[in-house]
């Protein structure tokens, strides 16, 4: 990844990360995906980790109307349903995704329904649906405009509803890939917020695939605890773990001296005039 100077045209970013994730769904597809709908076919499996799934028990999404923003090829959303969630609906800016997310729902018969749009034109026939937004790992960093999302997180809510966001820890910007080493470099200062030319690594699958150009966003904490604050989201907890959920640094978790490596953030909409 390159850092390169920033400038305010987040229609350009977005249009650019829509076509590298498009071209990263028709690779996910040949590699990955066949593998998927087996899985799916087996009623006992889940796409969510152990922490993922720790967090759903302890909200109790049991019935609760659940949305995620960024699902990807909605294997998680749809491991949430598949815990007894009511109404699921994900979101994502990948027409290519979501095209599987829905093969993958008809083929698993978990019903979820999974609309194709950037994160800040979801229709406004959401508004007030949801007792749950998800914001699943390396979700927050494709977002150019922080403060407009949590705009749209919170018009999503019904009054009380939670935001549960699993996400990794924005130190992560700082390193350098650890694929040769299993002690961290810096790259780049914590407070520099110019994007990030991230044309490498949509196959996460283990193949480094030029999918690109796209561009990645650092948020301090700072911005993604202001944005819940400015936009009616009280906080409930906040913690922090030494695993990379994404695997990204997996070589650092587990060593003698650990960093954060991800963090879970729980906040709740009180409503208007609540």
């Amino acid at each position: 990844m390159d850092l390169i100077e920033y400038e305010h045209d987040y229609d350009e970013y977005i249009d650019a990360n829509r076509k590298a994730w498009n071209t990263a769904a028709s690779i996910h597809a040949q590699r990955r995906f066949k593998q998927l709908l087996a899985d799916f076919v087996n009623s006992d499996y889940s796409a969510l980790d152990a922490t993922a799934l720790e967090w759903m028990r302890l909200i109790k999404i049991r019935g609760l109307a659940v949305a995620q923003a960024g699902c990807n090829n909605g294997a998680e959303l749809l491991s949430i349903k598949r815990m007894g969630a009511g109404r699921c609906v994900g979101f994502d800016i990948s027409d290519g995704f979501i095209v599987q997310a829905r093969q993958l729902a008809g083929a698993s018969g978990i019903p979820c329904e999974f609309v194709h749009t950037n994160a800040y034109e979801i229709p406004h026939t959401y508004d007030g649906q949801f007792d749950l937004l998800y914001i699943s790992p390396a979700t927050l960093g494709w977002m150019p405009d922080l403060q407009r999302f949590f705009q749209v997180a919170q018009r999503l809510l019904k009054p009380w509803g939670w935001l549960l966001i699993y996400e990794v820890h924005p130190l992560q910007d700082m390193l350098a890939p650890t694929a040769d080493s299993d002690q961290p470099a810096l790259r780049r200062s914590y407070f520099d917020g110019t994007p990030i030319l991230a044309n490498v690594g949509f196959d996460y699958y283990g193949c480094q695939t030029d999918a690109g150009p796209a561009y990645w966003f650092h948020h301090t904490l700072t911005a993604i605890l202001h944005g819940c604050l400015t936009n009616g989201l009280t906080i409930e907890d906040f913690r922090e773990y030494p695993h990379d959920p994404t695997g990204r640094h997996a070589r650092l978790e587990g060593q003698k001296v650990q960093l954060p490596l991800s963090y879970v953030l729980t906040a709740r909409f009180a409503g208007i005039g609540a």
